[in-house]
Protein backbone atom coordinates (compact mmCIF):
# COMPACT_ATOMS: atom_id res chain seq x y z
CA UNK A 1 0.00 0.00 0.00
CA UNK A 2 1.33 3.43 -0.93
CA UNK A 3 2.38 5.63 1.99
CA UNK A 4 2.09 9.40 1.80
CA UNK A 5 5.03 11.56 2.92
CA UNK A 6 2.60 13.79 4.82
CA UNK A 7 5.18 16.09 6.44
CA UNK A 8 6.74 16.81 3.03
CA UNK A 9 3.36 17.57 1.49
CA UNK A 10 2.55 19.91 4.38
CA UNK A 11 5.94 21.60 4.12
CA UNK A 12 5.43 22.11 0.38
CA UNK A 13 2.06 23.74 1.06
CA UNK A 14 3.73 25.89 3.75
CA UNK A 15 6.33 27.04 1.23
CA UNK A 16 3.62 27.82 -1.32
CA UNK A 17 1.58 29.67 1.32
CA UNK A 18 4.48 31.95 2.22
CA UNK A 19 5.12 32.47 -1.49
CA UNK A 20 1.44 33.36 -2.04
CA UNK A 21 1.57 35.84 0.84
CA UNK A 22 4.66 37.54 -0.53
CA UNK A 23 3.31 37.48 -4.07
CA UNK A 24 0.06 39.12 -2.93
CA UNK A 25 1.86 41.77 -0.89
CA UNK A 26 4.29 42.70 -3.63
CA UNK A 27 3.63 41.52 -7.19
CA UNK A 28 -0.16 41.67 -6.95
CA UNK A 29 -0.45 44.68 -4.65
CA UNK A 30 -1.77 46.96 -7.40
CA UNK A 31 -4.34 44.49 -8.69
CA UNK A 32 -5.58 43.56 -5.22
CA UNK A 33 -5.80 47.21 -4.19
CA UNK A 34 -7.64 48.17 -7.37
CA UNK A 35 -10.10 45.30 -6.97
CA UNK A 36 -10.31 45.87 -3.18
CA UNK A 37 -9.60 42.18 -2.55
CA UNK A 38 -6.53 42.39 -0.29
CA UNK A 39 -8.44 41.04 2.73
CA UNK A 40 -9.78 38.09 0.73
CA UNK A 41 -6.24 37.28 -0.44
CA UNK A 42 -5.05 37.49 3.18
CA UNK A 43 -7.85 35.13 4.27
CA UNK A 44 -6.79 32.65 1.58
CA UNK A 45 -3.17 32.83 2.72
CA UNK A 46 -4.15 32.48 6.39
CA UNK A 47 -6.21 29.32 5.83
CA UNK A 48 -3.57 27.99 3.42
CA UNK A 49 -0.77 28.37 5.97
CA UNK A 50 -2.84 27.20 8.94
CA UNK A 51 -3.71 23.95 7.22
CA UNK A 52 -0.21 23.52 5.79
CA UNK A 53 1.00 23.54 9.40
CA UNK A 54 -1.69 21.05 10.37
CA UNK A 55 -0.71 18.67 7.55
CA UNK A 56 2.97 19.03 8.48
CA UNK A 57 2.25 18.34 12.15
CA UNK A 58 0.19 15.29 11.22
CA UNK A 59 3.13 14.01 9.21
CA UNK A 60 5.57 14.65 12.04
CA UNK A 61 3.33 12.78 14.48
CA UNK A 62 2.49 9.88 12.20
CA UNK A 63 5.37 9.67 9.73
CA UNK A 64 4.65 8.16 6.32
CA UNK A 65 1.11 6.81 6.54
CA UNK A 66 -1.07 4.71 4.27
CA UNK A 67 -3.38 6.95 2.28
CA UNK A 68 -6.32 4.67 3.12
CA UNK A 69 -5.83 5.16 6.86
CA UNK A 70 -7.75 7.72 8.93
CA UNK A 71 -4.71 10.03 9.20
CA UNK A 72 -4.22 9.64 5.45
CA UNK A 73 -7.81 10.69 4.88
CA UNK A 74 -7.32 13.68 7.19
CA UNK A 75 -4.28 14.77 5.17
CA UNK A 76 -6.14 14.29 1.89
CA UNK A 77 -9.17 16.33 3.00
CA UNK A 78 -6.99 19.17 4.33
CA UNK A 79 -4.97 19.15 1.11
CA UNK A 80 -8.12 19.23 -1.00
CA UNK A 81 -9.41 22.02 1.25
CA UNK A 82 -6.30 24.13 0.75
CA UNK A 83 -6.49 23.68 -3.01
CA UNK A 84 -10.24 24.33 -3.29
CA UNK A 85 -10.70 27.01 -0.61
CA UNK A 86 -7.53 29.04 -0.89
CA UNK A 87 -6.99 28.25 -4.56
CA UNK A 88 -10.42 29.47 -5.58
CA UNK A 89 -10.02 32.63 -3.49
CA UNK A 90 -6.64 33.34 -5.08
CA UNK A 91 -8.19 33.03 -8.52
CA UNK A 92 -11.27 35.11 -7.67
CA UNK A 93 -9.32 37.96 -6.07
CA UNK A 94 -7.37 38.64 -9.26
CA UNK A 95 -10.48 38.59 -11.43
CA UNK A 96 -10.68 34.94 -12.43
CA UNK A 97 -13.90 33.40 -13.72
CA UNK A 98 -16.78 33.48 -11.25
CA UNK A 99 -17.27 29.76 -11.82
CA UNK A 100 -14.63 29.32 -9.10
CA UNK A 101 -17.03 30.89 -6.56
CA UNK A 102 -18.87 27.66 -5.68
CA UNK A 103 -15.55 25.86 -5.18
CA UNK A 104 -14.71 28.03 -2.14
CA UNK A 105 -17.40 26.58 0.17
CA UNK A 106 -16.57 23.08 -1.07
CA UNK A 107 -13.01 23.73 0.05
CA UNK A 108 -14.33 24.89 3.42
CA UNK A 109 -16.25 21.63 3.74
CA UNK A 110 -13.06 19.68 3.03
CA UNK A 111 -11.23 21.64 5.75
CA UNK A 112 -14.05 21.07 8.25
CA UNK A 113 -14.25 17.38 7.35
CA UNK A 114 -10.53 17.03 8.02
CA UNK A 115 -10.98 18.52 11.49
CA UNK A 116 -13.93 16.23 12.24
CA UNK A 117 -11.84 13.26 11.15
CA UNK A 118 -9.01 14.50 13.38
CA UNK A 119 -11.46 14.56 16.31
CA UNK A 120 -12.52 11.00 15.47
CA UNK A 121 -8.89 9.90 15.20
CA UNK A 122 -8.14 11.42 18.61
CA UNK A 123 -11.12 9.62 20.16
CA UNK A 124 -10.07 6.33 18.58
CA UNK A 125 -6.52 6.73 19.86
CA UNK A 126 -7.80 7.52 23.35
CA UNK A 127 -9.90 4.35 23.31
CA UNK A 128 -6.93 2.35 22.04
CA UNK A 129 -8.49 1.58 18.65
CA UNK A 130 -5.42 2.83 16.83
CA UNK A 131 -1.79 2.97 17.89
CA UNK A 132 0.08 6.17 18.68
CA UNK A 133 2.00 5.66 15.45
CA UNK A 134 -1.25 6.22 13.54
Amino acid sequence: MMKLPIASIGALFGFLGVLAGAFGAHALEGILTERETQSVWQTAVFFHLLHALAVTALGWCCGPIPWRSLPGLIAITWTAGIICFSGSLYILTIGGPRIFGPITPLGGLFLLTGWLLAILHGIRQRKGVTSMEC
